[in-house]
């Protein structure tokens, strides 16, 4: 007899995983398509190289920046959110250790535990460690795994700089007659790449996914296109 194989991940690190590359991918999106729009914004003014590049870089900063504090701020509020809800939960297990029993006895047998085998459980959870035992059953937090706002906000700033560097170097390094063309296409070819990225990540399909992230994109690109021209052409 042999042992069947199981392909699948399982596990909550592998969410977690997956959570961060979903969050890298549509962070490099959002760095295409707002440097893009900056940049083809300009380019609808004017063919100066050292505009364009000026420009992209101070979008690159701006967002990645903007990216990072924001990250940062969001995951710190969720870090502390979780911290506090531990100590509480600490607290409660000092204070009311058998009605903390019952909780998790309960919470063990709305799972499919049968009463008996639920309070076993519960207890064997509680003498090995009754904090994480909460932790996990209640509250859904990994003690050990806590979010990092400064993972966060790396992260952040990485994948908005990587995904805002495309359009920047597009727009800057082709000869003045290519730019726009160039630009465009590997833009929209990038986002065809986020999009399907993203949906795969989410297990979705990724039609819908892509053609939402191009005309996004595409819809960008030509509005700020259109200002900037408008603008070029009225000598502002």
């Amino acid at each position: 007899m042999t042992e069947p194989t199981h392909h699948e991940p399982h596990g909550g690190a592998l969410g977690a995983r997956l959570n961060w590359l979903r969050a890298a991918v549509l962070g490099a999106n959002d760095g295409i398509v707002s440097t893009a729009g900056l940049v083809v914004g300009v380019a609808g003014a004017t063919d100066s190289r050292s505009a364009l590049l000026t420009a992209g870089l101070a979008g690159l900063l701006a967002g990645s920046m903007s990216m990072a504090a924001g990250e940062y701020v969001s995951v710190s509020t969720q870090r502390d959110s979780e911290m506090a809800a531990l100590a509480q939960e600490g607290r409660e297990l000092r204070e009311q250790p058998e009605a903390e029993l019952r909780e998790l006895t309960d919470l063990l047998q709305a799972r499919g535990l049968t009463r008996d085998v639920a309070r076993e459980a519960a207890e064997q959870l509680t003498e090995r460690d009754a904090l994480r035992a909460h932790a996990s059953v209640e509250l859904g937090i990994n003690p050990d795994e806590l979010t990092n706002p400064w993972h966060a906000a790396g992260a952040s700033f990485l994948a908005f700089t990587v995904g805002a560097l495309l359009p920047l170097l597009a727009i800057v390094l082709p000869p003045a007659a290519w730019r726009l063309g160039v630009t465009v296409v590997s833009v929209l070819a990038a986002l065809v790449l986020t999009g399907w990225s993203s949906a795969r990540l989410g297990a979705a399909a990724p039609g819908r996914a892509v053609l939402r992230n191009v005309a996004g994109g595409a819809l960008a690109m030509a509005v700020t296109y259109v200002a900037g021209t408008l603008l070029g052409a009225v000598g502002v």
